[in-house]
């Protein structure tokens, strides 16, 4: 018997499978120090991608990498739904901080851990199930997101204040994969840090590139933090996936 939880009067069963989504994301490097400090209460540690930033304004500052991503879930458990995500690479908990080299290594070959620091949703029940089951940080929001066009575009509000604006522009084609690696992302939320695998099945339509991001931040607490890391003025990268698969395992605590 699959294990399940109650949400909002609902049985979720386990695991929540996604059977379409499609997403957008760019990532920046951000100060190290910075983003240590806002995960302090993680018991996590960034992932440092450069030990020392040769950037003449940023001279002698250990980098790490910061994800913004809009997620349109079409088809899933958990009904369809718009997210945005604030995610940093970490370290394993369970594992000597990764050297440079092995950073870069876990980059390349995509099984980088992320820990969601924010995760803005449109949806009353996925807010729900995500903090209920998984211990996401998930709050209310409303989107205006364009994953048709070539260029994508997103933004979001909440409380009345924009939190970002971001476009990127097209990159090239990547290889379609199925049967993908299992990502392991970390949340904390009320004092409680949670591993989740997250099984990629398919993913299909995938086009990246180095660069490729405008992005512009709001009046929101989330942009004022953003600002306070230090992020690249450029994308290290952009990615787009017209179509994703996956499947959301039981949270365990760390």
């Amino acid at each position: 018997m699959p294990n399940a939880h109650q949400v909002l009067g609902t049985t979720v069963e386990m695991p929540v499978r996604i059977r379409d989504a499609r997403c957008f994301v760019a990532g920046f490097s951000a100060s190290a120090e910075a983003v240590r400090d806002a995960i302090a209460p993680t018991g996590l540690t960034p992932m440092v991608i450069n030990p020392r930033s040769l950037d003449p304004r940023r001279f002698g500052q250990a980098r790490t990498v910061a994800m913004l991503v809009f997620v349109q879930y079409i088809d899933g458990d958990l009904g369809p739904y718009h997210e945005f995500g604030v995610c940093f690479l970490v370290n394993d908990p369970d594992q000597p901080a990764a050297s440079v080299l092995q950073s870069m290594r876990s980059l390349v070959r995509g099984d980088a851990r992320a820990l969601i620091h924010h995760l803005p949703v449109d949806g009353e029940f996925t807010l729900a199930a995500g903090r209920g089951i998984w211990g996401f940080p998930k709050t209310m929001a409303e989107f205006d997101v364009d994953h048709d066009s070539s260029r994508k575009h997103g933004a979001v509000r909440a409380d009345g204040h924009e939190i970002v604006d971001l476009t990127i522009t097209p990159g090239i084609p990547v290889p379609d994969q199925s049967g993908g690696a299992t990502l392991q992302a970390y949340s904390h939320l009320d004092g409680v840090t949670r591993r989740t695998p997250w099984q990629l099945s398919e993913t299909s339509g995938v086009r990246t590139r180095i660069g490729g991001a405008k992005l512009i931040l709001g009046s929101h607490p989330i942009a004022d933090e953003l600002r306070g890391l230090d992020l690249s003025s450029h994308a290290l990268m952009t990615s787009s996936v017209s179509r994703l698969q996956m499947e959301f395992q039981d949270a365990t605590v760390c």
